[in-house]
């Protein structure tokens, strides 16, 4: 467009020169006059117009090169865990910019096939989900994430479809939150960050599964918040496990003890309500060192119940050290249940009484071996123990149930990223006390 304007303008300079010398061969001096008046008043117009142009030009590219310029001082910033959190005022001014609401998902796919079985293998479309965060000013939100899992949900399914968290939370000053509704637990480094992407191996490690029943979530209040000292911390009142639900013929509590009496906030039981808190420090870039607290009675007043008075205790500590291309990880975690004597003599002859205790730990290694643009490919190790039936109350000689052996499973894998938001995987994993689980995988999993 600017260079149209130029052009015209030259051609009415060079139209003016004509006519100055050619006019007067064919017309007076005042009609020569009044059209050099003519063609110099639409010259002047055309380099107001070409002076306003490069005017706006001017501002828009100042405007770019603060933009260019911001952008390019957030990209320089640490992707590691700085020393001192963004502060919430930093974050107001970013969730300025942002949408009201956000979709977000995370979903994945695995295959199976033990090492000796080849009969047995097969293919889980694991879960699918769906997350929705709506902003209704800068302090408060709404969160909510809905779960698919195996594919179908249905009478005749396998397949569930649970909501996994529903909340909402309102800053009540820099660093200090407060929530209510359903929402996850705060314990472990796998309960609050399972996405596929988040962690290593097609399957969520055992001692975060079996011992701490990810995904765990519970309905009531909760506190947290940040300092700039690299301190985080969390406190809140929810319901807790219904030991009520037990069920000494199946082996789901031989599973995860906790897995089979959690209530996710379907028709809960409330009488008896949890306390729960969590700290974690991030100091130093890449290190992560925390742990975490839940107790809570389990009968509810349950009328002819025989353990009122039991209790779960679970508590962990966690540690993380990921400066760059090395990523490495430990976890120990231990729960009991307490009070648990008269309610196992019920269960006398089935073959899953209440454990009494309950405990594991984990150490995992992996280092990113290649990456480009596009890219990256990280090998890892990792070596569990753990025993979901450690203990039993004591119950009269002969009656009971001799506490299980720890199982110990090696797995070795590789996870291979598309971007940051796909990724493949494959291990394999070797149990020490039944060889007959040693098996194969291959999964793929997304997340945004």
């Amino acid at each position: 467009m600017m260079m149209t304007k130029k052009y015209l303008a030259r051609s009415l300079c060079a139209t003016l020169i004509s006519t100055a010398f050619l006019a007067p061969a064919q017309a007076g001096e005042a009609e020569l006059l009044q059209k050099i008046e003519k063609l110099a008043a639409e010259l002047a117009a055309i380099k107001a117009e070409l002076a306003a142009t490069r005017q706006k030009t001017e501002v828009v590219e100042k405007k770019q090169e603060a933009i260019s310029t911001e952008v390019a001082r957030v990209a320089a910033a640490p992707a590691t865990p700085a020393a001192v959190p963004v502060t919430e005022a930093q974050l107001d001014a970013l969730r300025k910019t942002m949408q009201q609401t956000v979709i977000s998902s995370y979903g994945e796919i695995g295959y199976n096939r033990p090492r000796n079985a080849a009969s047995q293998a097969q293919t889980d479309v694991a879960r699918a989900v769906i997350g929705v965060t709506h902003r209704f000013s800068e302090k408060t939100k709404m969160v909510a994430e809905f779960e698919w899992e195996h594919a179908i949900a249905s009478k005749g399914d396998n397949g569930e479809a649970a909501v996994e968290q529903l909340y909402v939370e309102h800053e009540l000053k820099p660093g200090l939150q407060a929530k209510a509704g359903l929402f996850l637990i705060p314990t472990g480094l796998l309960n609050t960050s399972h996405e596929p992407t988040s962690y290593y191996g097609v399957q969520r490690n055992f001692v975060e599964t079996a011992i701490i029943p990810t995904t765990w979530r519970e309905a009531g209040i909760g506190l947290s918040g940040t300092h700039e000292n690299g301190f985080s911390w969390d406190a809140g009142l929810t319901t807790g496990f219904d030991l009520t639900k037990w069920d000494a013929t199946s082996g789901d509590g031989r599973s995860s003890p906790l897995g089979a009496i959690h209530q996710e906030g379907q028709l809960a039981k409330s009488k008896d309500l949890s306390l729960h808190g969590a700290i974690n420090w991030r100091g130093i870039p890449g290190v992560l060192l925390g742990g975490s607290a839940f107790s809570g009675k389990t009968g509810h007043g349950t009328s002819g119940f025989a353990a009122n008075d039991a209790r779960v205790t679970l508590w962990e500590m966690h540690g993380r050290y990921n400066p760059g291309k090395l990523d490495l990880t430990a976890l120990y975690a231990r729960g009991t249940i307490s009070n648990t004597d008269a309610l196992n003599l019920t269960f006398v002859g089935q073959p899953t009484p209440v454990p009494s205790t309950f405990a594991g730990w984990y150490l995992q290694g992996a280092y990113q071996a290649w990456k480009n643009e596009d890219y990256s490919l990280t090998p890892f190790i990792r070596y569990e123990q753990f025993n979901t039936a450690k203990s039993y109350a004591p119950v009269p000689q002969g009656l009971g149930v001799a506490a299980a052996e720890d199982e110990k499973v090696t797995t070795i894998g590789v996870s291979f990223k598309v971007g940051e938001g796909v990724v493949f995987k494959t291990d394999y994993q070797k149990f020490r006390l039944d060889s007959s689980r040693d098996r194969y995988n291959l999964g793929v999993g997304y997340s945004f």
